[in-house]
């Protein structure tokens, strides 16, 4: 068997985790010189290169000197948690990288502490130290810190550290330049890293770590060989994490990732992370594995989710006009399908109503999910993303997710974060100057204060504030918190709005749609400057008369109305309000169309 080392690559967000993996593609051989190979190549999903994250974690390899480095690249933020915990029991050491100007940020703490849980011996890179505001050897003594603060053993205080830059492709002890390539990286993996611990079972067996589908292949399951080995046609069964078995079947595929290739082995062997294709029901977290084996391998438990948002089917009278699933069965189906590849997400039926809470890490990661169904081809209707409490047992108080919230801000905006983050219950634990005139200020925050903040944090600091948040802890519930002062206009009629209402309810608030759209009785057109609802007749014409003026009718100047995004617009509703998500639109409407019902239930709540 050749040699072997698995390694996971574990950041905070943007602190160049892919552009550090293509660098070692190119630089091992696995891309020819003048190969044309997009940048950011293992974020091939279409909404990880337009948000500019990684969402999946994705297993690769290359071979440097006759090993194999197996490599495993991380979602870096907190929302895709989930993702990364499960990944750190394939590999047998972590690559921390850190920006060598912003430093360890909270999801490196959130990472780290998950690799050092689990006796793994992390290697710290400390990333861009082209940058002219780099502070690399500050960055080296924090990332000690932070191990120390974490309870690292003294082996795992035993960390090399490299100073790199992945966009210019070097590494090396000191951060001056003194490489060209990545070589001192590579030698550091091969030396720092153990391989694989072999276990001495001759039985097959493997814990799944990632479920995939493909079109031809059908279910694909991704894990690292625990013991034994894997040939084609072999007969193996699936237990769940309690020992019962799922299923009985035959491997018809065993791959491993060469690059950003599947290549099909003959027999894979313990140590060596494969993907297994043939199984129909078993999912992540279930042991594989040869006929004889009646005890399942442990798996990490991954932290609870602290966010749920509530899945419908689109019931708006203009509902199946852009997307072909729109019945509550294709939703169901679609929703169970993603709760079980992605272990961070639960899915729940709602008691008495057709419909199933979702819930997960946060609303970066439930928009994500919403977006992936839009685009394909799923009409629903969204509520108000709902923080899960808790009652403490021993206590019995209630309990809420509180998040470490970082934030990184000009000196002049830090008072407006402040004051608003400690509207909305935040307490600030640490305020420290950075260089350029900026300070960094920690919160601890309940996730409740969090739910649509970061568009009014854009707004106090003008948009150069960066905001960074992670789970903390559950913590005693902190009260109420402010809520939206403006009710909304709500639409009377069905139509196309025309531009002469749209003129006239300008004075009553900021409008959401524009002249010629399509709206119906119950939908959201704008907002309304009081803090009452106000419904309204969008479809309102000018009165012709055959009387004429002397001079022309004045121009119609129409403001630009207020355009929200699926992330805000979800934030942005009230308990009474649903997004409506189709392929083509985002609406906003109330949860009772009938403008009766609604006062109906407004009076049954009171």
């Amino acid at each position: 068997m050749m040699n072997l080392r698995n390694i996971a690559i574990i950041a905070h967000v943007d602190h160049g985790k892919t552009t550090l993996v293509d660098v070692l593609f190119r630089q091992s051989g696995t891309f020819r010189d003048n190969q044309r190979v997009a940048d950011r190549a293992l974020d091939s999903n279409d909404l990880e290169r337009e948000r500019g994250i990684t969402i999946l974690a994705k297993c690769t390899s290359v071979v440097w000197e006759g090993t194999t480095i197996n490599i495993v690249d991380t979602p870096g933020h907190a929302d895709f948690g989930g993702e990364v915990e499960r990944v750190l029991d394939m590999v047998d050491g972590v690559l921390v990288l850190v920006d060598a100007s912003e430093g360890p940020m909270p999801q490196t703490r959130f990472v780290l502490s998950k690799a050092l849980a689990l006796g793994l011996r992390p290697m710290c890179v400390v990333n861009k130290v082209d940058r002219p505001d780099q502070r690399a050897h500050e960055v080296e003594e924090e990332m000690f810190d932070l191990f120390a603060s974490l309870d690292a053993s003294d082996e795992q205080l035993d960390f090399p550290t490299l100073f790199a830059s992945a966009r210019e492709g070097w590494a090396s002890l000191t951060p001056d330049r003194g490489a060209d390539d990545m070589t001192a990286l590579f030698e550091t993996i091969l030396g720092h890293v153990p391989p694989p611990a072999i276990d001495s079972s001759p039985d097959f067996r493997m814990l799944a770590t990632i479920l995939e589908s493909d079109p031809w292949l059908g279910r694909i399951v991704t894990g690292r060989i625990a013991s034994g080995h894997v040939r084609p046609n072999m007969t193996v069964q699936a237990l769940s994490r309690d020992g019962d078995l799922i299923e009985t079947t035959r491997v018809t595929k065993v791959l491993a990732r060469r690059g950003l290739e599947s290549v099909a082995l003959e027999e894979a062997h313990a140590g060596d992370i494969v993907s297994l294709a043939g199984l129909g029901v078993a999912t992540v977290a279930d042991t594989v594995a040869g006929p004889g084996v009646s005890e399942p391998l442990p798996a990490t438990p991954i932290d609870p989710s602290t966010i749920a948002i509530t899945f419908s089917i689109n019931d708006a009278p203009l509902a199946g006009l852009e997307g072909d699933k729109v019945t509550s069965r294709v939703l169901r189906d679609r929703l169970l399908r993603e709760a079980e590849g992605n272990v961070a997400i639960e899915v729940c039926p709602v008691p008495d109503d057709d419909a199933l809470d979702v819930s997960g890490r946060g609303e970066l990661q439930l928009a994500v999910l919403i977006e992936q169904m839009r685009r394909e081809g799923y009409e629903m209707s969204i509520s108000r993303p709902r923080v899960l409490l808790r009652d403490n047992p021993e206590s019995g108080t209630l309990e809420e997710p509180i998040e470490e919230v970082v934030v990184d801000v000009d000196s002049d905006h830090a008072g407006a974060v402040v004051e608003t983050l400690s509207r909305r219950r935040g307490e600030l634990r640490d305020m420290r100057t950075l260089s350029g005139g900026k300070q960094r200020l920690v919160f601890q925050c309940p996730s409740r204060g969090l739910i649509g903040y970061h568009g009014e944090f854009l707004g106090r600091t003008r948009g150069t504030g960066v905001m960074h948040r992670v789970f903390h802890a559950y913590g005693p519930h902190r009260g109420p918190l402010p809520t939206r002062r403006q009710g909304v206009l709500v639409s009377l009629e069905r139509g196309r709005a025309s531009g002469y209402a749209l003129f006239g309810l300008e004075d009553r608030g900021r409008l959401m749609i524009g002249p010629g759209e399509d709206v119906y009785p119950g939908m959201i057109i704008g907002e309304h400057s009081r803090g009452s609802d106000l419904d309204v007749n969008p479809l309102k014409s000018k009165q012709l008369t055959n009387f004429r003026a002397a001079g022309k009718d004045d121009a119609l100047d129409l403001s630009p109305p207020m355009r929200l995004t699926l992330e805000q617009a979800i934030a942005w509703i009230a308990d009474d309000e649903l997004v409506e998500v189709t392929p083509a639109s985002i609406r906003l409407r109330k949860r009772y169309l009938d403008v009766h019902e609604r006062r109906r239930h407004a009076r049954a709540g009171r």
